[in-house]
């Protein structure tokens, strides 16, 4: 009898287990391969090469899911296939959620989107009183001028209570980077303080408000908050992120809810963005539907050779130019941290929604989605997808001597500085990255009938706009790539020469993302030939002897310096950031070391001066460091356990509450 029911037993595991595989994936019958294929395809592909973990996708057509299936394990260790029940970070699709809540409100004649965001968010100041002229629109459309997002602790693993308020603080002492409404620069602080507006009318927590308003209606069972902010979680489906050595990381929290700290299925990202089409269950008014789909251009549009990127409200494209030829209006918007890549598109008017998520920031979701999106158009019969022709070598040809004139250093995004050489004789430009001093190649092209062409594919051409001399990446739209700096005609000084130095960060909670801890350790410096301009986290033109600030207008996610003094020792202040000189971290000794945590977000720091082996005692909410001279992470105790060997002139970081006691064992190494 026993037997039987062993027998038994191991059938309804083997049914259930079944159960779960026809439940993971997705498959309309009457739909043909093609698309299918193509994401197949494609994702193993970015799985396979190491740029993606785990993945997901899912087609929705007129309200029905035609195809969704996951990739990969979402756990590893527990042998937990991704499914199409499995949560992912979403990133920066977040903005559209955060937008559909401001226009619900807009409906409910709450906000006026035109009207200034000082009158619905009277904590809102800036030092530049231009801050005066930024509407509720122009948050969302991206035209605001504000200098980018405020990342300190903004990601990790746990939720910072102080992010919404640490954002007032930060804007109070910040300046704009252009008028409002001139241009349209990426900017996440223009979300976060749409967030705090939709709290202040509402009178609820952001998070409540559209679980009532949007979630609910709309039947989104599988879209909540970031994914290590959710109760629970260890028994949630959820895709985990692993490094490329494999090591698990803890769930990643995006405390910018409305910017960028959402999660979901690619289902429920399907059944989202199905709410655009104007069919099924409606939660906007078609004024207001309308409005989110139509592009919010700023003065500086339409200055382009070709079409650049369409913001609507949250949307980052209300068309593209390859469908838009063929009588389509596709909608999109992406999404990134630092585990988690994202992609949605819709058609509202065919009622077609493809969506693609992958762990790892590099998964390439866009590109996947697109070609997704390509091959069940086409197997439709909606565009007409003309034969891949093969890629011929292409000829470099003369560069016309008006190029020349671009010759210099330029700044891209976060303000990293590059420099940009011509080759008369190979008919060639190539940027270098000029990261601490050094010269490090990051992109060369030829010059082939008007473009740039590198080695990938990608093309780029120059223009000078008003003054500015940019450099194009013309993809699937025209898009700034980099903004040259220029010399200045009284370039001012800091009251310290911060080249050569080390500085390092003071306000690290223990829970902050690892891919911040490349701010904790800054190495500032200064190019001979742009005097008046300072690299400390990106570049920035010195205003006075203890201030530097914003000085290019195109450039994502810029920050300011603010040199201030504490206890007669110079401090810095970097857009919410705070860093102490090198001098001040303390010497370890040979021994046992006891370190307490004296104040709640101040982490201590200590050097190695000898040839070290280390181990730790420590709580568990609290994270150690260790950073060597070359600015290596030899250890971090997130992923990391054990004994570790710390070169002489390594620096060690410990965080934690206060309170908290970490003890460290030194034993140096003799030679």
């Amino acid at each position: 009898m026993k037997r039987w029911n062993i027998t038994i037993c191991l059938v309804l595991s083997l049914l259930l287990m079944l159960g779960s595989v026809v439940w993971a994936n997705r498959t309309d019958s009457t739909m043909s391969s093609d698309a299918r294929s193509t994401a197949r395809t494609e994702i193993w592909q970015s799985i396979v090469s190491g740029r993606a973990g785990s993945a997901t996708v899912a087609i929705l057509d007129n309200g029905n899911f035609i195809y969704s299936e996951g990739f990969a394990m979402a756990n590893r260790s527990l042998s937990i296939p991704v499914n199409n029940r499995t949560l992912f970070n979403i990133g920066s699709i977040s903005k559209v959620y955060c937008a559909t809540a401001i226009m619900l409100l807009v409906d409910d004649g709450k906000i006026d989107l035109d009207k200034p965001v000082r009158d619905y968010l009277p904590e809102f100041t800036m030092a530049d009183e231009r801050y005066k002229r930024i509407t509720v629109r122009m948050l969302l459309n991206h035209t605001s001028g504000l200098p980018g997002g405020s990342y300190s602790n903004s990601f990790g693993f746990k939720y910072y209570d102080d992010f919404l308020p640490g954002t007032i603080k930060t804007l109070a002492r910040s300046n704009l980077k252009h008028n409002p409404g001139e241009i349209a620069v990426y900017c996440n602080d223009g979300f976060s303080l749409a967030e705090m507006i939709v709290e202040k009318i509402s009178g609820v927590k952001f998070t409540q408000f559209i679980a009532d308003h949007i979630f609910a209606p709309l039947t989104l069972k599988s879209t909540y908050p970031s994914v290590g902010m959710l109760e629970n979680s260890t028994e949630k489906n959820i895709a985990r992120y692993y490094d490329s050595a494999g090591r698990m990381e803890p769930l990643e929290v995006v405390s910018f809810l409305g910017s960028g700290g959402l999660s979901a299925t690619a289902e429920d990202l399907c059944l989202f963005f199905d709410s655009f089409s104007g069919k099924g269950t409606q939660i906007l008014s078609p004024r207001s539907l309308a409005e989110m789909k139509t592009a919010q251009p700023s003065s500086f549009f339409g200055k382009l050779q070709n079409p650049g990127i369409t913001y609507g409200l949250g949307m980052d494209f209300t068309s593209l130019p390859q469908y838009s030829k063929q009588g389509l209006t596709v909608l999109g918007k992406s999404g990134g941290t630092g585990n988690y890549n994202s992609m949605v598109f819709t058609i509202p008017d065919k009622r077609i929604t493809v969506a693609v998520i992958g762990t790892g920031p590099s998964a390439g979701s866009m590109d996947i989605a697109l070609k997704v999106l390509d091959a069940y158009l086409a197997e439709k019969g909606l565009i007409t997808n003309n034969p891949v022709k093969p890629k011929l070598p292409l000829q470099s040809e003369p560069i016309p001597a008006e190029f020349f004139s671009y010759t210099g250093y330029y700044a891209a995004d976060g303000g990293s500085i590059f420099k940009l050489i011509f080759d008369k004789e190979k008919n060639s430009l190539a940027i270098f990255n000029t990261e601490g001093n050094s010269e490090k190649p990051t992109l060369s092209a030829i010059f082939n009938k008007g473009f740039f062409h590198d080695s990938s594919g990608g093309k780029y051409y120059f223009i000078n706009i008003e003054g500015a001399p940019l450099i194009i990446n013309a993809s699937l739209v025209d898009i700034i790539k980099f903004q040259r700096i220029e010399p200045l005609m009284n370039p001012g000084k800091l009251k310290l020469d911060l080249t050569g130095t080390v500085w390092l960060r003071r306000n690290v909670e223990p829970y902050e993302a690892r891919m911040s801890v490349d701010n904790h350790l800054v190495k500032p410096h200064s190019l001979a030939p742009l005097p008046g301009y300072v690299d400390f986290l990106g570049i920035k033109k010195i205003d006075s002897l203890e201030s530097a600030g914003v000085s290019l207008k195109t450039v994502r996610d810029a920050s300011e310096l603010q040199l201030f003094d504490r206890s007669g020792e110079t401090w810095a202040w970097v857009s919410g950031m705070t860093y102490m000189p090198e001098k001040l971290a303390k010497i370890l000794t040979s021994g046992t070391t006891s370190v307490t945590i004296i104040e709640k977000g101040v982490n201590e720091w200590f050097k190695t001066e000898k040839d070290t082996l280390l181990s730790f005692s420590k709580p568990e909410n609290s994270r150690i460091i260790l950073i060597s001279p070359e600015d290596t992470i030899l250890y971090d105790s997130v992923v990391d356990n054990g004994e570790v060997f710390a070169p002489a002139g390594s620096w060690l970081e410990l965080a934690g509450t206060a309170g908290n006691v970490i003890v460290v064992g030194s034993t140096f190494i003799l030679k």
